[in-house]
């Protein structure tokens, strides 16, 4: 019974956290704060639903139970380490190829193209 609550309560989180990259996709106005977003909802949200997962998995425990929770684990663990790693490439390749970020136009409040900035340039190594 405790189980299943916390079971249900992890996969809810991830659902949250899905739900919220979802609407920051969808709302965000530039390329660097969708993937901000993207990046939270796949790195959270996975990890959640994961965890919850393997905790779920566990309800016998057993050796065979436990080798697919530790599994998933690892899993966890990937997901961990490859998506900010992920996100923060493509990141960088926007820097690099001159994608602007969004800028606020100070008196309107409105999205203008004028209130873009070129991007530093970066050093040849």
């Amino acid at each position: 019974m405790i189980l299943n609550i916390v079971v249900i309560t992890f996969m809810l989180m991830g659902l949250f956290f899905y739900v919220g990259g979802t609407v920051g996709i969808l709302r965000l106005p530039d390329f660097y704060t969708r993937l901000h977003a993207a990046g939270k909802l796949d790195t959270l949200g996975a990890l959640a639903m994961l965890f919850g997962l393997a905790l779920f998995n566990l309800h016998e425990f057993n050796i065979d139970t436990l080798q697919v929770a530790l599994k998933i684990m690892l899993a966890v663990a990937f997901v961990f380490i490859a998506s900010p790693t992920a996100t923060h490439a493509i990141t960088d390749a926007g820097l690099v190829g001159g994608l602007p970020p969004w800028r606020k136009h100070a008196r309107a409040g409105l999205f203008s193209p004028a209130a873009y900035r070129e991007p530093k340039k970066r050093k040849e190594r």
